[in-house]
């Protein structure tokens, strides 16, 4: 354990890692950790990102709390396969930014997605009777399609959502709103095009990161040791985790049900995503 003001956590980096998409967990387990770093006054943060992105609230909350921090101690981002959309922004909390030459990034903007069944209704002979206090109270049910009024008023929303976006990235990189603009229409690209965007100050790995934040923070980054706070997974993704670790014969009667439990434990947060999410405005890369 690392207590407060120790001479351990004043010679250590600290390390967050965020994977997966971002949401009202992530944001939770970020804010506890960021607020614990501070308080054990760690000179450096490292903070590792491999995400598409995710709710556009958790995300701006995410990044607040890193802007704050930004000046008690130093704080590298370093980007890896992917970070996306609410990657990016959140990274923008940070002193400085590196990534991997191949890493893939960008995605700035906005989606919102909504079901449409109402063909599917029909076929069954579903049908529902709306009560409602104005015209737009049931926007983007799933019975029916959007009228264009509708359509107007999510797109305003979507509009203003956006413009946060690239303010927020404009102010972190010191470019032009509409420098930031000419690049940020959803498409990606990769680590190297985004350090001559002006998005990400270096290429390196996450070792290279972890010496960067030591340097900044005044450490011997050959000495410097980095404590990650890990994040604190239920028990059903602990279980999973520690069964894909186990190599199970055939003669165990299930061939390969180790290998399959992640990929089904990932899909089946993935579906639970979709299904809580529909109807939010989304810092996301969805592919």
């Amino acid at each position: 354990m690392v207590w407060p003001f120790s001479p351990r956590s004043r010679k250590s980096i600290a390390r967050i890692e965020v994977t997966g998409v971002i949401g009202a967990a992530t944001r939770k387990r970020m804010l506890e950790a960021l607020k614990e770093i501070e308080e054990k006054r760690f000179p450096a943060l490292l903070l590792r990102i491999d995400s598409p992105g995710g709710t556009v609230g958790d995300s701006q909350e995410i990044y607040s709390a890193l802007k704050r921090l930004k000046d008690k101690l130093k704080i590298v981002a370093s980007f890896g396969n992917i970070s996306a959309s609410g990657g990016v922004y959140i990274g923008m909390g940070a002193s400085q930014i590196m990534a991997n030459p191949g890493t893939i990034t960008g995605s700035i903007g906005v989606i919102l997605r909504g079901n449409n069944l109402e063909r599917l209704l029909d076929r069954v002979g579903v049908s529902f009777k709306v009560i409602k206090s104005g015209p737009y109270k049931d926007i983007l049910a799933f019975d029916r399609e959007l009228t264009d009024p509708e359509t107007s008023i999510l797109q305003e929303l979507i509009d203003i959502s956006y413009g946060q976006f690239v303010s927020t990235v404009a102010e972190a990189r010191r470019l032009s709103e509409d420098t930031v603009r000419s690049f940020a229409d959803g498409r990606i690209f990769s680590g190297e095009q985004a350090v001559q965007l002006g998005l990400v100050d270096r290429l390196g790995s996450e070792a290279d990161a972890q010496r960067w934040a030591a340097e900044l923070a005044g450490l011997d980054p050959d000495k410097a040791e980095c404590i990650t706070f890990d994040e604190k997974k239920p028990l059903l993704r602990r279980i999973i985790s520690g069964s894909s670790r186990v190599n199970l014969e055939p003669t165990a009667g299930l061939p390969g049900l180790a290998m399959a439990m992640p990929a089904l434990q990932a899909t089946l947060e993935w579906l639970e995503f979709e299904r809580s999410t529909s109807g939010l405005p989304l810092w996301l890369y969805r592919p």
